[in-house]
């Protein structure tokens, strides 16, 4: 008998490869206009579009003045809060518009 787990291995790594391989498709056809003559793959001298690279780390944000708090007056917050249900309303809000700060 055959396993659930071993049974969903061949479609998820299809579906992974599906995936890589159409998002790699979107990038490529946005980085070149539609018009855009294609660079002839032989051809080593050809000229072909510069590869851009945006970390994912470029949207990080630190977290500031993260002293770790014993357990129980982290649980006891909570509670003065209201509980699990205003962190899921706080969740499903939009984020704050980050604010540019002025340094002189």
């Amino acid at each position: 008998m055959v396993s659930i787990q071993t049974r969903w291995r061949l479609p998820r790594a299809l579906l992974a490869l599906w995936l890589s391989t159409l998002l790699a498709a979107h990038a490529q056809s946005q980085s070149q206009p539609a018009d855009a003559p294609r660079a002839d793959p032989l051809d080593a001298k050809a000229k072909v579009p510069e590869l851009r690279y945006e970390s994912p780390l470029a949207s990080f944000r630190r977290l500031d003045n993260t002293t770790p708090v014993p357990w129980r007056d982290a649980n006891d917050l909570v509670t003065r809060i209201g509980g699990w249900r205003v962190y899921t309303r706080e969740a499903h809000q939009p984020a704050p518009e980050a604010q540019p700060s002025h340094k002189h």
